[in-house]
Order: structure tokens, then sequence, then C-alpha cells
């Protein structure tokens, strides 16, 4: 949907205080949260503005970040049963 934030900490308020020490303690989860965040970003910029790009790449990208959300929110799942 055009302007909806997809970024992680909008989609799981309820693991913000997790994300926080997550992202501080493991590298490699803070580089998955910010290419998540910066293919949010990108995909809203690119729907706002209505700037050409086609059908398969904008696709591409948000299987991307799908794929990226999964994989956060499993860690997230996982830590907070931890």
């Amino acid at each position: 949907m055009l302007a909806e934030h997809h970024d992680i900490d909008h989609e799981f308020p309820e693991y913000h205080a997790k994300l926080e020490v997550l992202v501080a303690a493991d590298p490699e989860f803070a580089k998955q949260v910010a290419r998540h965040d910066k293919l949010d970003n990108q995909i809203r910029e690119l729907e706002e503005l209505g700037q050409p790009i086609s059908d398969e790449n904008i696709e591409a990208m948000k299987f991307e970040r799908a794929g990226l959300k999964d994989i956060i929110y499993a860690r997230l799942r996982q830590a907070q049963t931890a």
C-alpha cells in the first residue's frame, strides 16, 4: 500500500526493546534490519513518486524485503522466548 511504513520497528512494535538489544549486540542482525528498512524506503519512494521501474524489479525488491522480515521476526521471537 502506498505511503505505508513497513520498517521493522513499525511492523513489530511489541519487540521494540528486544530489537534494540539485538541490533546493538549482533552486527549481522543489524545489517539485516538496515537492509530491510532501506528496501522499504526505496520501495515507498518508487511507489509514491511513480518512478519508472519494471514490475519484475519492484516485485523482486518486495520479495527480498519479505524474506528479510521473516528472518528478523524469527530471530525476535527466538530471543523473546530465550
